[in-house]
């Protein structure tokens, strides 16, 4: 898939971090995208934008990441519980990576992200 053709869903809490990685995003020509604060609205969002690929952060309440990817990876529709998901986030702790890499997410990038890296990321999740 082209990567200016996907529809991205960002899911982070912080305001300033939410901007700037929609802003990054558009500069890699990507348009299609949608932004929500927390795990809990965005699974309810996904399921009917049915988004080519996430981004989410880690910690968020009430609903963080972790258990975003969780909740859809248990979706019966494998076209929703197969989306691939990049986690953002600030902790780089061993813990939290070994908690988030299991769930069969596409990577794993430390926040603020680089732009080139992060267009790889995403190139390479969306060839699946």
């Amino acid at each position: 898939m082209d990567i200016k053709r996907a529809r991205i869903v960002v899911v982070e809490d912080e305001k300033i971090m939410s901007t700037f990685i929609l802003s990054s995003l558009r500069k890699l020509g990507i348009l299609d995208l949608y932004a929500f604060e927390d795990g809990a609205t965005a699974i309810r969002e996904v399921i009917k934008l049915k988004p080519d690929l996430i981004l989410t952060d880690v910690h968020m309440q009430p609903v963080g990441g972790i258990e975003l990817v969780r909740q859809l990876r248990s979706l019966p529709n494998n076209q929703l519980s197969n989306i691939p998901v990049i986690f953002l986030s600030a902790d780089s702790s061993s813990a939290t990576v070994g908690e988030a890499l299991p769930l069969g997410v596409s990577g794993y990038i430390v926040k603020p992200p680089n732009l080139t890296a992060l267009g790889n990321k995403i190139e390479q999740a969306l060839r699946g």
